[in-house]
C-alpha cells in the first residue's frame, strides 16, 4: 500500500502503460482518476479497478482542449475530497513521417497532445499542488526524447520537450514540496507498438542489453517509485527504463 490514501490524476490510462498504471496504483491503495479521450476504454480500466476493490473514477479528457482539463481537475477534486496528490502525465499520440513527407497537421496533432497537453495538464494540477504544499508530477517522455528516431521528428521533438519541461517546473514547484520527473520507457510492447514490423524488433532486441522489449508493468513500477514518498528526495530527474538500449 505504497500509495495508501494518495489521490491520482492518469491521462491516456485507457490503454497501454497508462492503463499499467492506473491498474498498479489502485492495488497499491490510490483512488485512481483513469482519464482518457476513449471513453469505452477508461470505463473498461475503471469497472476493472472497482470490481477488484479498488477506487477508480472515469473521466473523459482531451488533453489537448483547456476546458476539457479544467473539467477533468474539477471532476477529479470534487471525487478525491479536494485533492491531486500524483499527476501521470501519459497521453500521447504517434503520426511518423520523415522529414521530407510529414504533414504540418500531422506535426500539429502530436504537438498539442504530447507537449501542449503535458503542460495544460501539468498547469491545472500543479495550482492544486502548490496549495496543498505536496505533491509528485510524472511526465511520459521517451528514449527517443534524448536520440531522435528515424521518422519521428514530430514524437521526438515533444518528448525531448517534455524533458525541459520537467527540469524547469522541478525548480519552480521544489519550494513549495512539488516534486517534478519524469520517465524515458524504451520500446514497450503496447498497441502503439502493433503496426512495428517483427523484423525491426528484433532488431531493437538485439540492440537491448536484456535482450527483450520492455511491458507495461515494468514502466508502472517505475511510475509507482516516483509517485510514492520513497523517492521524495528526486525531483528534475529523467528514469530512463530502456532495458539498456545501445542506441
Amino acid at each position: 500500500m505504497r500509495l495508501k490514501d494518495k489521490v491520482a490524476l492518469v491521462t491516456g490510462a485507457g490503454q497501454g502503460i497508462g492503463r499499467e498504471v492506473a491498474l498498479v496504483f489502485a492495488r497499491e491503495g490510490a483512488k485512481v482518476a483513469v482519464a482518457d479521450f476513449n471513453t469505452e476504454t477508461a470505463q473498461s480500466v475503471t469497472d476493472e479497478i472497482n470490481n477488484s476493490g479498488g477506487s477508480a473514477l472515469m473521466v473523459q479528457v482531451n488533453v489537448a482542449d483547456a476546458a476539457s482539463v479544467d473539467a477533468a481537475v474539477k471532476a477529479t477534486l470534487d471525487w478525491g475530497g479536494g485533492r491531486i496528490d500524483v499527476l501521470v502525465n501519459n497521453a500521447g499520440i504517434t503520426k511518423d513521417a520523415q522529414l521530407l513527407k510529414m504533414t504540418e497537421d500531422q506535426w500539429d496533432a502530436v504537438i498539442n497532445v504530447n507537449l501542449k497537453g503535458v503542460w495544460l495538464c501539468g498547469q491545472a494540477v500543479a495550482k492544486v499542488m502548490r496549495e496543498q504544499g505536496s505533491g509528485s508530477i510524472i511526465n511520459a517522455s521517451s528514449i527517443v526524447g534524448v536520440y531522435g528516431n528515424f521518422g519521428q521528428s514530430n514524437y521526438s521533438a515533444t518528448k525531448g520537450g517534455v524533458i525541459a519541461m520537467t527540469k524547469t517546473w522541478a525548480r519552480e514547484l521544489g519550494s513549495k514540496n512539488v516534486r517534478v520527473n519524469a520517465i524515458a520507457p524504451g520500446f514497450t510492447m503496447t498497441p502503439m507498438m502493433e503496426t512495428v514490423p517483427e523484423k525491426v524488433l528484433d532488431d531493437v532486441k538485439a540492440k537491448t542489453a536484456l535482450r527483450r522489449l520492455g511491458q507495461p508493468i515494468d514502466i508502472a513500477n517505475a511510475y509507482l517509485f516516483l509517485a510514492s514518498d520513497e523517492s521524495s528526495f528526486i525531483t528534475a530527474h529523467t528514469l530512463m527504463v530502456d532495458g539498456g538500449i545501445a542506441w
